[in-house]
This record gives C-alpha cells, sequence and structure tokens, in this order.
C-alpha cells in the first residue's frame, strides 16, 4: 500500500526545475513519432522516457540526450508494447472490467523493462503482474485521481498538459518505486 499525496508531493519536487526539459522531449517524441517510420521508435522512446523519470525518482538530473537510452531495447520495448496491447485486447472481449484489471496489472512492465534492460519482454510483463498483485486498486485510484487534471488539460485547450504529464509520469515511477520490492 502506498499513500498517494506522498507519491505527488514528491513527484512535483521532482518535476520542478526540469518541466521544459520534459516538454523539449515529448516535443521531440511527437516529431519523430509523426513520421510513419519514427512510429516504431514510439515503445524505445518511451522506455527511454521512463528510464529519465526513474532517474528523476532517484535525484538524477534528467537530460533530452536521455530519452535516446531507450533505443538500447528497442526490440524488447516493441515486443512489449505488442504483447500488451494483444493481451489487454483479449481480456477487454470477455468483459471492461477484466480489461482494466490486466492493463494495471502489465502496467508496470515498462518500468521493469526500463530499470532491467537485459529481461526479456516476457519477464518483465511476468514480473509486472507479480509486483502489482494486492496494488491493483491503489493503482486504478492513483490514475483516477488525475481526472481532473486531464479535464484542466482540456480547459486549457491542452496548455496544462506541458505540466500534468511529467506531474503523472513522476508519479507513476514513485509509485513503481513503492511496490517493486
Amino acid at each position: 500500500m502506498f499513500i498517494r499525496s506522498e507519491l505527488k508531493t514528491a513527484a512535483k519536487g521532482q518535476i520542478s526545475g526540469n518541466i521544459g526539459i520534459f516538454f523539449v522531449c515529448y516535443l521531440l517524441i511527437g516529431l519523430i513519432c509523426g513520421t510513419g517510420v519514427g512510429a516504431l521508435l514510439a515503445p524505445a522512446l518511451s522506455i527511454g522516457l521512463i528510464m529519465m523519470f526513474l532517474g528523476l525518482t532517484n535525484g538524477q538530473k534528467p537530460k533530452i540526450g536521455d530519452l535516446f537510452n531507450g533505443i538500447n531495447v528497442f526490440g524488447k520495448a516493441l515486443w512489449l508494447n505488442i504483447i500488451t496491447g494483444f493481451f489487454t485486447m483479449l481480456w477487454m472481449y470477455l468483459f471492461i472490467i477484466p480489461g482494466i484489471i490486466k492493463a494495471i496489472s502489465y502496467s508496470m512492465a515498462p518500468y521493469i523493462l526500463a530499470e532491467n534492460p537485459n529481461m526479456t519482454a516476457r519477464e518483465a510483463l511476468n514480473e509486472s503482474k507479480r509486483i502489482t498483485k494486492g496494488h491493483k486498486g491503489d493503482l486504478f485510484v492513483l490514475q483516477l485521481s488525475f481526472f481532473w487534471w486531464y479535464c484542466l488539460c482540456g480547459i486549457t485547450f491542452g496548455i496544462a498538459y506541458i505540466y500534468v504529464v511529467p506531474y503523472m509520469q513522476a508519479t507513476m515511477a514513485n509509485a513503481y518505486n513503492k511496490i517493486k520490492g
């Protein structure tokens, strides 16, 4: 069990002074993935971004170049993205609720792969299922706690995303650090 307010307070402090770096990173991801071939890089760039947030939660200063560290696990990141999407889709066919539960169960797999690049995608997925046991409700409520932030993003025509996305990502990285061991 973790306390949402502690995770969010820590995340606010961690992203303070780093919003510009993350804005540039998200801009780069958008530009790269906007091309057809670049879309294949999205899972690896996503892992690179997660590596940045995990580093941030451990007191490291993020650098824009760190975004490309996920390229080292390109194949694993792509395969993890494919199998996670496939399994979640299969569970969604049973009914929406089992699909949501499985999506939460798989949600820590990218963090695990980012922290353990020697793991296979399947091992990261299995480890995610293991560490989220007993935490699925907490993780669901944590995600739900950002609802009003997303509403703010809509009201501001997306401008609030500049703050909200790094805030949410840092909070999720903090949650991963709490439940991983």
